[in-house]
C-alpha cells in the first residue's frame, strides 16, 4: 500500500499547484473566519434568546395551570339550584357584613376583627371543600359541608351583630359623667 501510494504522488506530481497565494490571502483568510464568528455567535444569541422565553413562557404556564387546578370547584358549578343557593347565602354574608361596617366604631373595633378573623378561617376551609368537591366528583356530603360553611358564616355575622347591639345597648345605659 504505501508503494501504491508513492506511486500515485510520482504519477501526479506534475498536476499539483506549488503556486504560492496573491499578497494579502493570509489577512482575508483570517477576516472571513472572524465574520464566520460573528455570525455564528449571533445565531447562538438568538437560539439563546428563544430558548429563555419558552423557558418563562413554559414556567408562567406551569404556574397559571396550578393555580387553576387548586381553585375547585364552587356550588354554582354543581347545578342551576346549587348556583341559586350559592348566591342566596353570598348575598346574605355581604350583606350582613355591610351592616357590622355600619355599626363600627374604636370601641367595638376587636371583637369585629374577632369575628372577622373566624370567617377567614371558614373561607379557607371553603376553600379547601371546593378543591376536595372536584376531587370527590361532586360528592354530596361534600356540598352539604359548603353549605354548612356558608350557613356557620352568616351566624358568625348574626352573633356579632347581636353583640355589638348588646354592646352599644350597654354604652348607652351608662352615664357619661358618672365613674364606675
Amino acid at each position: 500500500m504505501k508503494r501504491d501510494l508513492e506511486h500515485t504522488f510520482k504519477e501526479f506530481q506534475k498536476e499539483f499547484d506549488f503556486a504560492e497565494p496573491n499578497m494579502g490571502h493570509f489577512e482575508r483568510f483570517q477576516a472571513k473566519l472572524k465574520e464566520g464568528e460573528k455570525t455564528k455567535a449571533k445565531k447562538n444569541t438568538s437560539w439563546l434568546w428563544l430558548s429563555v422565553a419558552a423557558m418563562v413562557l413554559l414556567a408562567f404556564g406551569f404556574m397559571l395551570g396550578n393555580l387553576n387546578s387548586q381553585k375547585g370547584l364552587e356550588l354554582a358549578d354543581v347545578s342551576p339550584k346549587m348556583q341559586e343557593t350559592q348566591n342566596f347565602y353570598l348575598a346574605s354574608i355581604q350583606q350582613e357584613i355591610e351592616l357590622v361596617k355600619a355599626k363600627q366604631t374604636p370601641e367595638n373595633m376587636q371583637i369585629i376583627e374577632d369575628s372577622f378573623a373566624q370567617l377567614k378561617i371558614l373561607e379557607k376551609k371553603y376553600e379547601n371543600l371546593t378543591i376536595e368537591l372536584q376531587e370527590s366528583n361532586e360528592d354530596k356530603r361534600v356540598i352539604f359541608a359548603m353549605i354548612s360553611n356558608f350557613q356557620t358564616r352568616i351566624t358568625v355575622l348574626q352573633n356579632l351583630m347581636n353583640q355589638l347591639e348588646e354592646f352599644e345597648s350597654m354604652g348607652q345605659n351608662i352615664p357619661e359623667n358618672k365613674t364606675i
